[in-house]
């Protein structure tokens, strides 16, 4: 089995305030009429849903609608399950879906289906149902990030264009949306992102991740160990950090880091398949099986 590096699956908003005159000049994420072509949902109905709570798009310089990427995805998702269930069954589903969604490319990667009575969300390893229903939509967000991807292009011309008046978070939110075709923008936006706000937590677990994927592994392990300081509980930190670890040989230190993602996220079968590994690999085979039982249970294998 290769090993996973986790993406997380909500943020936490920056804590840093903008400086002075950032976001006038910038209007990050997708306006309204963008957001209207790219679904084929007339605006007046997207402003309905945003009226009735379904989603909480941020708001640009002059108060306009700006809409992130994962905001398409439940617009998308809106749009198939309004068509047979209630607006306060649509608004539960999309609550639990905006809390489940992962960030950035792994985001491209997601299904959305639901038959019969259950809405279910499939990433290629797990699958989830956020709410039950009777409906019937199935889409792939692969196909919504290519329509999108020149837009996030162009978005980042413009940033860089302008720079100074950016903020920290205008930055992250290109990055997550980067990702999807552009790995390498993605990273320089996330770079960017911590000059600004060294601390950030999701920029440094994302920038971690992209550079973990491209071979740079040590330099990974520093952003998920600093990313594992400013947010001491994060599960995801722990465990990309010990799949770092692990690639790196270091294996009483992976011990420890995945002994860290499974005590606050019990549940992550593949923390204790990796754990189970590193086990093995150290010679505590009845570790090993005993983390290799809880994987195949978790996973469906028992």
């Amino acid at each position: 089995m290769t090993r996973v590096i986790s993406f997380p699956t909500s943020r936490t908003a920056s804590s840093t305030p903008p400086r002075d005159g950032e976001r006038e000049s910038f209007a990050g994420g997708y306006s309204l009429s963008q957001a209207s072509g790219l679904l084929d949902l007339p605006a007046a109905k997207i402003r309905e849903y945003v009226t009735a709570g379904l989603l909480a798009p941020r708001r640009g310089p002059d108060g306009d609608l700006r809409f992130s990427f994962q905001d398409l995805v439940l617009l998308r998702t809106a749009k198939g399950l309004l068509e047979q269930l209630s607006p306060r069954k649509v608004k539960r589903a999309l609550s639990g879906l905006k809390a489940q969604l992962p960030q950035g490319r792994e985001l491209s990667a997601v299904r959305i289906t639901a038959q019969g009575d259950s809405v279910v969300v499939r990433d290629g390893r797990e699958t989830w149902n956020p709410v039950s229903g009777q409906t019937l939509i199935d889409f792939e967000v692969s196909e919504l990030a290519a329509h999108v991807a020149p837009l996030a292009r162009e978005a980042a011309k413009t940033a860089r264009s302008g720079e100074r008046q950016l903020a920290a978070e205008d930055w992250y939110d290109l990055g997550c949306d980067l990702e999807t075709h552009e790995p390498a923008e993605a990273r320089d936006a996330y770079r960017r992102t911590l000059e600004l706000e060294p601390r950030h937590p999701d920029a440094h677990l994302n920038l971690g991740r992209l550079l973990h994927e491209a071979g740079e592994v040590s330099a990974a392990e520093q952003h998920y160990r600093i990313a594992l300081a400013a947010r001491p509980q994060d599960p995801t930190a722990a465990y990309n950090l010990g799949v770092s670890l692990q690639d790196l040989g270091r294996t009483q230190d992976a011990v420890r880091a995945y002994g860290r993602a499974i005590q606050w996220d019990p549940d992550n079968a593949d923390a204790h398949h990796n754990l189970a590994q590193v086990y093995e690999e150290i010679g505590q085979n009845r570790m090993a099986l005993r983390h290799y039982r809880i994987y195949r249970e978790l996973s469906g294998e028992a």
